[in-house]
């Protein structure tokens, strides 16, 4: 992806990944404090809220959580099916950047008419129906995103969430944020070879896959709205237990830091299912790979924005308007 083209700087989705970079520089960890209180006492943290506004931000947290041991039930559902549970003894943090999709908002309601005084909200405009029903709400500061496709929200949106686990945890976030600016852009501008955006065009269904932290499944939805293909998400090894079945010839599959163990085995099923293999890694690997700066415990925002500049490649090669899906709304299920 580069920016000093015109071809490519003249779309908001380009603009708004890149200011991406931006976005990161400016965040203080410190905004999510009062979720990350409440959660305290609760001891109970549940995520909600529709498509790229939960994926990254709540799996990302949720792993990072679960990784590092922390007393915490950490949660995380769409809001219509959440609208089943008994949240009663959860903190609960509600994400929607229009501050305006119909699911959450009804859980919202619920929550707010049931008496619970322990949920907020994290939207990206001032006024919203969100922020009225919670008791508390956070809006971010990257601004209202032009391009139906989000994307520097949700890295804003992430942090958020993250934030809050690192607080529990006792951790510094800050040192941790200082490199990754630099680290997200060398991502959003690598060079991606031809072959690949070419490999990409030519496949009936793009896969990602990957752990469960929301990185390769945000990548799937993005891949719907940035080069209106068909994708799927394979989590953790299940692109070993059976999708070469109905993988055709010339397909492809991403592969966000493949398990080393299972090198060989990628190898043997995808080369059974003539289906070409790329890995998006900090190293080399036995596959066509997209090697990305080191980021340590940041590792999952550059692994993201290293797919983003996959799928502008592959738009931009078919000569899409990637501002613009035919049918996508910026609001998927508006209240």
């Amino acid at each position: 992806m580069n920016t000093k083209e015109d071809n490519y700087a003249k779309f908001y989705l380009v603009q708004e990944m890149m200011g991406t970079v931006d976005t990161v520089r400016k965040f203080d960890p410190a905004c999510a404090s009062f979720v990350a209180k409440a959660a305290a006492r609760s001891g109970k943290l549940f995520f909600s809220g529709e498509g790229s506004s939960r994926i990254m931000p709540s799996k990302n947290a949720a792993r990072r959580s679960k990784t590092w041991g922390l007393d915490l039930n950490v949660q995380t559902e769409g809001s219509h099916q959440a609208l089943e549970y008994d949240l009663s003894k959860y903190t609960v943090l509600l994400a929607s950047n229009s501050g305006r999709t119909k699911e959450t908002l009804l859980l919202a309601g619920k929550l707010k008419e049931t008496g619970h005084k322990d949920f907020y909200g994290l939207t990206a405009n001032e006024g919203t129906p969100l922020e009225a029903a919670c008791v508390k709400s956070h809006i971010l500061q990257c601004g209202w995103e032009n391009a139906v496709a989000a994307t520097k929200s949700v890295v804003e949106q992430a942090l958020f969430c993250d934030s809050i686990i690192w607080e529990l945890a006792g951790k510094d976030m800050k040192p941790a944020l200082k490199a990754l600016p630099g680290q997200i852009e060398t991502a959003l501008t690598l060079p991606i070879p031809r072959q690949i955006v070419d490999w990409a065009r030519e496949a009936k269904t793009i896969y990602f896959a990957g752990m469960n932290d929301g990185v390769a499944e945000e990548l799937t939805l993005k891949t719907n709205e940035i080069t209106r293909r068909k994708s799927d998400f394979l989590e953790g090894t299940y692109a070993l237990h059976g999708p070469e079945e109905v993988m055709q010839d010339n397909d492809i599959v991403f592969v966000v830091n493949p398990i080393e163990s299972e090198y060989q085995k990628y190898k043997t099923v995808f080369e059974g299912a003539h289906v070409h293999v790329v890995a998006i890694d900090t190293k080399p690997t036995p596959f066509t790979t997209i090697v990305v700066p080191e980021a340590g415990l940041m590792q999952p925002y550059v692994y993201l924005c290293a797919g983003w500049n996959i799928l502008v490649e592959i738009g931009m090669a078919d000569n899409i308007n990637l501002d613009k899906p035919e049918r996508a709304r910026k609001i998927g299920n508006e209240m």
